[in-house]
Parts: C-alpha cells; structure tokens; sequence
C-alpha cells in the first residue's frame, strides 16, 4: 500500500480520525510504500503542525518532524521507491486530470499527483486521509 503524506501525518499528529486510519492500515494486505516527496511533504506538513504560533518559526521544528516521520515510517517497515522518469510523467498526466490546475473536483496538489502516479506505477493501493483522492480512479 503506498502511503500518502496526509496519513503521516494524520497518525503523527492524532489528527481527528486518525484511529480509522491506523485500522485501515493494520488490516492492509502487503507492504508500506512511500517516495522522497511523500517523506518531504510529511515532514513540512508535521513541522508547521510543531511551529508554536506565538514563536519565530525554527529549523527544530523540521527537525523535531523530520525524526518522528522517520521513526514512524521504521516502526511500520515501510520502502522508499526513487521517483522516476516514468512516475513524474504519470504524476503529470494525473494533473492533467485530477489537479488543480484543470479545475477538476479532487483538486490534486503536486504531493497528491505523485502520490497517486506512484500507486498507479506500482499497481498497489493508496492510503489517503480526505475526500481528494476519493475522486479518482483509485478509489
């Protein structure tokens, strides 16, 4: 199952609805999957979700989400793929699609696009939290 980053972040930071993730997950049939943009979008996600709102905004706080992405993804066992040329041409089409930019419903973000051309490349299931997603084809 590849993982979108507002699962991530969703369980990291027990956002509402958190506990129906982490059962989806549990019941999944095979292996975590993530890319480098997903762990990227993760950890900026968690770190304005750690930034104190009355305080300057601080390289710790990256580094604070950095280490709870890392040590969630760990305890998971979850694989990190390389985005490759074939992913970033699916990720285009997705958006051609599905994203912002065409106006279409699910709204997809750049994070999303590749997300989902990464599932899409490996035949698995996404895991997202939203509506987004539930849009597509991979619903």
């Amino acid at each position: 199952m590849f993982l979108d980053a507002s699962v991530i972040v969703a369980i990291i930071a027990r956002e509402p609805g958190w506990e129906e993730i982490v059962k989806r997950l549990e019941i999944a049939d095979g292996a975590f999957v993530i890319s480098p943009v997903v762990r990227f979008e993760a950890v900026l996600g968690l770190a304005r979700k750690f930034q104190q709102p009355d305080k300057p905004k601080s390289k710790e706080a990256v580094a604070t989400a950095n280490a709870a992405v890392t040590e969630f993804l760990s305890a998971i066992g979850s694989t990190e793929i390389a985005v490759t040329p074939e992913i970033g041409s699916v990720a285009i089409e997705t958006a051609m699609i599905y994203g912002k930019a065409v106006g279409h419903p699910a709204d997809l973000n750049f994070g999303d696009c590749f997300s989902y051309a990464c599932a899409k490349a490996l035949n698995i299931a996404l895991a997202y939290k939203g509506d987004d997603f539930a849009l597509t084809d991979l619903a």
